[in-house]
């Protein structure tokens, strides 16, 4: 038997499946701050036989929360002399450009805690000055007595030699064996001087606070049960044992959410549907990523906390596209300064939650308005539910501000965070030059199903499927994904100059490093698998464009393969291209899969009528109707491809499919909900 738990802001999730294919899945609230103790509730919830369990996979916000939240490690930098400042500096080009009163973000690092040393390589990687060890000595005590519990490193082109950073590693540990040291390289061999400068600091600033729980973690799974494989999920889509994780936490910045994004994927392979909108609404925010052609997108160009107004912080480490924004079901309806009714980021989560689950929360949420509007039913709470309650919060709070009734209010903060999770669809697909026309929305989490086939009808998608398991589909997604490594490496040189020989020796030197990484985690060479691609641009431009290129010996073929292929790519991603242009490759990446045997998703068989499924009819208001009569439909007992036209609702454990006039929907072969455009 496999288990894979996943730790969101309000529940922690989780999934299991035996040898025979058979899936079970639980839920349980999220215990903040100790949150491995939600991991061990949610196995004991669940029922699972403790004795036969193979392998243990998790996915965690611990790391996210660290950073949002400013709760990691008293971190010390030290850098080549003259670069103390490269994180003040930063970059030029500030997002909101006419705001005289702009600020900066602030580094993670003060500037007394930032300390240079003596040792500089050219930009070729030759040594131009060594490294002082005598400096580093002195640094060592100064940050002793002001006890600093992280230390970062990262020199002028590391990315290139890393030769000074690693010298600088072990004289520190000789020095201070007790403190966590993060070398630039360790993480990342692309260029960036502060890119990469930002990466170190914040991997060393999580350290302390990953290894703690990942180590109470290990320990309670311990004394629990007996796991032989143990995973955490990584932020590139793959997962990795937990002592590289310890090593490299920053890898697992989104390591929840992503696992969702790969789970609609193989979904997605499954069902015929390659081009896909993965839409993920938990209790806190909600999540998309756009699949095309079955390849779920990953990049270095990463950032926390940057919107229109904030430059945020980059992460230089592959993590999969996605946007996120600070709306779920927990999220507070409040009245802003101007008198207008905002739904989020402040989410009410776990504890003390909404107001229906009379927990102490008094201000109305998402799940209190589609619980007052009908979509959601009382006695499907784990609690007591006072609807009175409900509807006077949200009356006093929104309702009288608006003259209107607390239904009315209710319906409004549903269609403002229905707004609010509309752009970041937009985001992704429109805004990306894709028509979402052309792509299928594979909906999950707990308010996935309630929000999305309305999300569908405003932005035109045909196709919304909500998966088996859908309120813990992320920790679905887990037990489909491999272990995963990416190797990226810069490596700037003409297209037209390429040294072949140099380039398949430097290709077979980063394959050569993966396998020895995968016999570390006790993978069989038999088993590894490689993905290559260059980034590549015009000479002279500043971004590049991620080309998939072949394995093996590169020879003038490939090569002209390449450059062809990155025109194509150009002009898909930019509207043009430049065939006649000199082209230049940037950076190496080599993606190395551990491949892991998969659970098999099986059909289902079921004899029973729409009948047997009807739970109810009840009252939902809806925008334009009013109060409709609305059929209630259990989710189990709903019979295989026998079609039900809106309005209409489907109810399973932890969530609700909600569809409107105009919308369809029915139970495919492997239990997923399909719901259609009723055409007019």
């Amino acid at each position: 038997m496999r288990v894979a738990t996943d730790i969101g802001g309000t529940f922690t999730d989780l999934v299991y499946v035996d040898e025979h294919g058979n899936f079970g899945y639980e839920k349980s609230n999220t215990t903040p701050p100790n949150f491995e103790q939600g991991v061990i509730d949610v196995i004991k919830k669940s029922g699972v036989d403790q004795q036969h369990l193979e392998m243990f996979i998790h996915g965690t916000t611990v790391i996210i929360n660290a950073l949002t939240e400013r709760k990691g490690a008293k971190t010390g930098l030290i850098t080549t002399k003259g670069f103390r400042d490269v994180l003040e500096i930063a970059r030029g080009n500030r997002p909101d450009l006419f705001n005289v009163k702009y600020q900066k973000p602030q580094p993670f690092v003060e500037r007394y805690l930032r300390r240079e040393v003596t040792e500089r390589l050219n930009y070729k990687g030759q040594v131009l000055a060594a490294l002082e060890m005598n400096e580093l000595e002195e640094i060592v005590e100064y940050f002793k007595k002001e006890q600093v519990e992280a230390i970062a490193i990262s020199f002028l082109h590391s990315y290139v030699n890393n030769e000074h950073e690693k010298a600088a590693v072990e004289k520190i540990k000789e020095l201070w064996p007790e403190v966590q040291v993060t070398a630039s390289s360790e993480i990342t061999q692309e260029w960036r001087e502060y890119e990469r400068t930002n990466t170190a600091v914040l991997n060393a600033y999580v350290q302390p606070t990953a290894t703690t729980y990942i180590d109470r973690l290990e320990q309670k799974l311990q004394d629990t049960i007996d796991i032989e494989q143990s995973y955490i999920m990584q932020s590139n889509g793959g997962t990795t044992k937990f002592d590289n994780a310890k090593r490299l936490p920053i890898n697992m910045v989104e390591s929840g959410p992503v696992a969702g994004i790969l789970g609609a994927a193989v979904l997605g392979e499954l069902l015929g549907e390659k081009n896909i909108i993965a839409f993920d609404i938990g209790g806190t925010t909600a999540k998309c990523s756009l699949i095309e052609n079955g390849e779920v997108k990953v990049s270095t160009d990463y950032y926390i906390e940057k919107d229109t107004r904030r430059a945020g912080y980059p992460i230089k480490t592959p993590v999969v596209d996605i946007v996120e924004i600070g709306n779920g079901g927990g999220s507070i309806a409040w009245i802003d300064g101007a008198g207008s009714l905002k739904v989020g980021p402040q989410s009410a989560g776990a504890r003390p939650g909404p107001v229906a689950y009379g927990q102490g929360g008094t201000e109305p949420t998402t799940t209190d308005a589609n619980l007052l509007t009908g979509r959601l039913s009382p006695k499907n709470f784990d609690y007591e539910v006072n609807l009175n309650n409900v509807k006077n919060a949200i009356e006093e709070k929104i309702g009288k501000h608006f003259h209107m009734s607390a239904e009315e209010a209710a319906l409004g903060i549903i269609r403002i965070a229905n707004s609010n999770m509309l752009n970041a669809l937009k985001l992704i697909s429109i805004r990306k030059g894709h028509n979402p026309q052309d792509f299928t929305l594979i909906a999950f989490g707990g308010g996935g199903s309630m929000h999305a086939p309305a999300l569908a009808l405003e932005l035109g998608v045909k196709k919304v499927i909500i998966p088996i398991a859908s309120p813990v589909f992320s920790a679905w997604g887990m037990l489909m994904t491999d272990l995963r490594h990416d190797y990226i490496q810069t490596y700037i040189k003409r297209m037209n100059n390429l040294d072949l020989t140099k380039m398949n020796s430097i290709w077979a030197n980063i394959e050569r490093q993966a396998f020895q990484h995968f016999q570390e985690e006790g993978m069989d060479k038999d088993n590894v698998f490689f993905q290559r691609y260059a980034d590549m641009r015009y000479l002279g431009q500043e971004h590049t464009v991620k080309v998939p290129v072949e394995g093996g010996e590169w020879n003038q073929r490939v090569l002209d393969k390449a450059i062809a292929d990155f025109n194509l790519l150009h002009e898909k991603n930019f509207t043009f291209k430049l065939p006649e242009a000199e082209t230049e490759i940037v950076n190496i990446h080599v993606t190395a899969f551990g491949k892991v045997g998969k659970p098999k998703l099986k059909t289902i068989e079921r004899h029973t009528s729409l009948q047997d499924a009807l739970i109810e009819q009840r009252n939902v208001y809806f925008e334009n109707d009013g109060w409709v009569r609305t059929n209630i439909y259990d989710r189990e007992l709903l019979p295989i491809e026998m079609k039900i036209s809106g309005p209409a609702i489907v109810e399973e454990r932890a969530a609700a499919t909600v569809i409107y006039h105009k919308q369809s929907l029915y139970i495919d072969a492997y239990g997923n909900i399909v719901i259609e455009k009723e055409e007019a």
